[in-house]
């Protein structure tokens, strides 16, 4: 079934180098990849009492098939490039009409 894969990336310092290398391995795998860059969005979330704050950026792929494998190896190497405790990668199922 065709997804729609979100990776939810901090925006952090000049990782500039690291966002080019993103585009360039998911548009070679996947054929095509969407940054929703210009406009970072904002992540809220609660730890313990304190509400922390991210900007993000949204990257989005569409695949014919989800593998887990794949991508679970491909959220490692996020988190230890980023230095990020967790990176949220999300797949919704998607028709293309």
């Amino acid at each position: 079934m065709a997804a729609l894969v979100e990776i939810l990336l901090p925006v952090i310092g000049n990782r500039e180098s690291a966002y080019r290398n993103i585009r360039k391995q998911l548009t070679e795998k996947f054929g095509g990849v969407t940054f929703h860059a210009n406009a970072p969005a904002e992540g809220l979330w609660k730890d313990g009492e304190e509400t922390e704050t991210d900007k993000i950026i949204v990257v989005e792929v569409m695949v014919d098939e989800i593998d887990r494998e794949w991508w679970r190896r491909y959220r490692q190497e996020l988190e230890a490039a980023f230095e990020q405790e967790e990176i949220v990668i999300r797949a919704t199922p998607i028709e293309r009409l």
